[in-house]
């Protein structure tokens, strides 16, 4: 949840989160979270932007000209995009303004700049 208890993201009703320790697959405030918990223990886990996505950036919004984006897309304010890198690392982005010919697109993820809480149940390890 967010601080204001707003739900982002719930595994009710399915299957467990699965991940391997160290691999990078979670943010890293979640792994330092579950660390020396048991099978069965019951924790929240409560983190500030930096350990979770980041503090919002400005550097990571930016206006593009209209005529840059394919002509038969109608774009829309909240519509998700994405972009690829010359390295071909995939950016998601999502449209946060459109005035006139131009096009406000926003890099930051969009819990970034958030404290997150994590109510969390360790049920096995393998």
């Amino acid at each position: 949840t967010l601080a204001d208890g707003t739900v982002f993201d719930s595994s009710e009703g399915k299957d467990p989160l699965e991940f391997t320790m160290g691999q990078g697959e979670m943010i890293p405030g979640f792994e330092k979270g579950i660390l020396g918990m048991d099978v069965g223990d019951k924790k929240t886990i409560s983190l500030p932007p930096e350990e979770g996505y980041g503090e919002r950036r400005d550097d990571l919004v930016a206006e593009y000209e209209r005529s840059l984006f394919p002509q038969d897309i109608e774009i829309t304010v909240g519509m998700h995009l994405q972009t690829t890198t010359e390295t071909g690392e995939i950016i998601p982005l999502i449209v946060t303004k459109i005035e006139g010919d131009m096009v406000t697109l926003d890099a930051n993820h969009f819990l970034s700049g958030k404290t997150l809480a994590f109510e969390v149940e360790l049920i096995s390890v393998s």
